[in-house]
């Protein structure tokens, strides 16, 4: 059925929202599609000036009981085109749902700053790398409070987000793999800082290729390959610290020599420049692009390793414990026969996180979605592998890993 838009005023619970417009930043909800079960939220849409929506039958999708059920004359839905995303709101006094919370507000303010210093950037204007100091402790302190909040809520950038909250991401997880490998607190601000600012360089490209919303041709690669020296200059002009310059002008430096800007191999590349190699790429491959679907978190970590030449292996693994053999938001098959989303890395082995149960398939068709801890000593089951999202087409995956709206 074909999106319908209607006036928030004629928004009644029960009601699927497809769309409210805009950045998903900017209103007050973490996604811009869900199922309306509570009036407060029709009260906090009008509240942010929200005019007009746009709405989608939620007809042959599983509801929990007392849920309303859809108009008697919306068509049915195909069993596996898709799902709706979970009706049950997180408990907001959960560490996890008040970080996630935090980690909003966190991005919200971070676009904003990277956006402003991207263009006095491109308006030749130094750059003042102690200046992001604020909002890199505020990214530390979130890993801190909790590890995967801020990290899964950054995923959930789009296009138009992507060059300014891939760079948070990758703050985020070079803190978290300095945190990982024990780094002293002045190299793990540096990592930090560098993530922060690691593609600043992209300021200078021009911005036809920059925001081309297909793949660059071979010439348009060419040119954007010049980004890293670009962003080492800028950075040294504004006095950062030599190792963030380093990452800026290495992270796609490889460990075979095959990389750029300079062919380094080895340990000829900086310890920091290594570590934002690896997050800069997992980041890269784990989201949304306009030319490509992004990469199951699980299915990612297994393709990276099997790089041979391209990280360090012993960063990489550090790496992997740090954000989990199954990262939040992996589509895992369980040996019970059944789909599941990974919500938390488990707490004693890397290979037994909590997930959110939601499909059989051996009934191929949706069940009630709950949560498993696979490391609990009473449970049998466990996770045969990650399951390919693109296969499956499920919606709303990132919603049922964080409970969202």
């Amino acid at each position: 059925m074909l999106a319908k838009r209607i006036p928030v005023q004629d928004l009644r619970p029960g009601m699927y929202i497809h769309k409210l417009g805009g950045s998903w930043l900017k209103h007050p909800f973490l996604r811009g599609s869900f199922l309306l079960t509570d009036p407060a939220d029709i009260r906090a849409i009008m509240e942010a000036g929200i005019r007009e929506v746009w709405i989608k039958s939620t007809a042959g999708c599983p509801r929990p009981e007392g849920r309303s059920e859809a108009p008697p004359d919306a068509p049915e839905a195909p069993a596996l085109t898709g799902m709706s995303p979970p009706v049950e709101t997180c408990d907001s006094t959960s560490p996890m749902a008040s970080e996630v919370a935090r980690a909003k507000d966190i991005c919200l303010s971070a676009k904003g700053q990277i956006v402003e210093m991207f263009n006095e950037a491109r308006l030749g204007k130094a750059i003042d790398p102690n200046a992001t100091l604020p909002l890199v402790d505020e990214i530390a302190s979130s890993i801190e409070r909790h590890p995967i909040a801020l990290l899964s809520v950054a995923r959930l950038k789009t296009h138009d987000d992507y060059t300014y909250l891939h760079s948070v991401a990758v703050c985020a997880l070079m803190l978290s793999l300095a945190r990982q490998l024990r780094l002293s607190e002045e190299h793990t601000r540096l990592a930090g800082i560098g993530g922060l600012m690691h593609d600043l360089g992209k300021a200078a490209m021009p911005l036809d290729v920059l925001n081309k919303p297909g793949k660059l041709t071979d010439a348009e690669f060419e040119i954007m390959k010049g980004h890293p020296a670009a962003g080492a200059e800028l950075l040294r002009a504004g006095g950062a610290a030599p190792e963030v310059q380093e990452i800026a002008l290495y992270h796609h430096e490889k460990m075979n020599g095959q990389g750029y800007p300079h062919g380094l191999a080895g340990n000829e590349i900086p310890l920091l420049a290594r570590m934002g190699a690896i997050c800069d790429v997992y980041d890269a491959v784990t989201s949304q692009r306009a030319y490509k679907e992004p990469w199951n978190p699980a299915g990612a970590m297994r393709q990276m390793a099997s790089w041979d030449g391209h990280f360090d292996k012993v960063l990489f693994n550090a790496f992997v414990k740090s954000v989990g053999i199954y990262p939040v938001g992996s589509l895992v098959r369980l040996a019970s026969q059944r789909l599941a989303v990974v919500t938390e890395p488990g707490q004693d082995s890397l290979l037994r996180p909590t997930v959110r149960v939601f499909f059989s398939l051996l009934d191929n068709e949706p069940i009630p979605m709950h949560l498993l801890d696979l490391g609990a000593p009473c449970c049998e089951d466990s996770i045969i592998g990650p399951e390919d999202e693109n296969r499956w087409h499920f919606r709303h995956l990132d919603d049922m890993c964080l409970w969202l709206k």
